[in-house]
């Protein structure tokens, strides 16, 4: 195999969770412009529709599943129907996440829950489900997608920073039980990225996007086309020695301690 023909995903099947929109339709879109069907799920209808109507819009054939990634059962039947239509899952991308900006002395404990449940939880529920079938075949690739609160904390994410904190070290116990499977578990940690939910952040003067400037190197936001080549490249073989890795895709903010005032 060729040094390029080793990015290459044709054949692979990928399934990437809450991937209708923003950052995991991005991560798609990456994943099939290389070569890969892909699978997705989103919780209901609606969601899903819109998802379908933007791939269609792209020019992807995809394939979506309404699915609740906290529910194992449901999980578990997904990938039963993805194996049914597609065949098995080569690529798992888990996308799917929430955060709940909450001042941690006034969160309910409820939501605390939801968010481990959703960020954490779900991503060892599709991890589990997967993996007796990469084993079966020799090998897969499992990407998580983690964040800078895997490492650093700020106010109002407890929830958010203790699931991406666990996240990170899930993922590092996945490369370390399945790599001897020839299974490769990595994360992605994005930082702040272009979507519609942060233009209004975005604005000039807005102090928010003062700060995020401030702190980057780069001296820019990222992009969710940032994203895609570091999404190929931790699916296909091309990292096939790259094992319990998060590869922060930040433009350099945790490197930085930030400009002086």
């Amino acid at each position: 195999m060729s040094y390029a023909d080793s990015f290459s995903l044709k054949g692979k099947v990928a399934l990437v969770t809450g991937a209708s929109y923003g950052i995991g339709f991005a991560l798609a879109s990456a994943l099939a412009e290389a070569g890969a069907t892909i699978a997705f799920n989103d919780i209901n209808e609606d969601f899903l529709a819109k998802g379908l109507e933007a791939y269609k819009a792209a020019g992807i054939d995809a394939k979506g599943y309404i699915c609740d990634v906290t529910d194992e059962p449901g999980v578990q039947n997904m990938i039963a129907e993805i194996e049914k239509d597609l065949g098995s899952v080569d690529i798992l991308v888990n996308n799917a996440g929430i955060i709940k900006r909450v001042p941690m002395h006034e969160m309910d404990v409820k939501d605390f829950r939801q968010v481990i449940d959703i960020d954490l939880t779900a991503p060892f529920i599709l991890a589990k489900a997967v993996i007796p079938g990469m084993i079966k075949r020799g090998g897969g690739k499992i990407i998580n997608i983690c964040s800078m609160m895997s490492e650093l904390g700020r106010e109002t994410v407890s929830a958010y920073a203790a699931a991406k904190g666990g996240l990170k070290m899930l993922t590092r116990n996945i490369a370390s039980e399945y790599g001897s499977q020839n299974i490769q578990c990595n994360g992605i940690g994005p930082g702040y990225i272009e979507t519609p939910q942060t233009a209004p952040l975005r604005e000039p003067g807005h102090p928010f996007n003062s700060f995020i400037l401030a702190k980057t190197p780069a001296n820019r936001w990222g992009t969710t086309q940032d994203l895609k080549g570091p999404a190929v490249f931790l699916a296909s073989s091309a990292s096939d020695f790259v094992n319990g890795h998060v590869l922060y895709v930040d433009g350099g903010i945790l490197a930085y301690i930030g400009k002086q005032p």
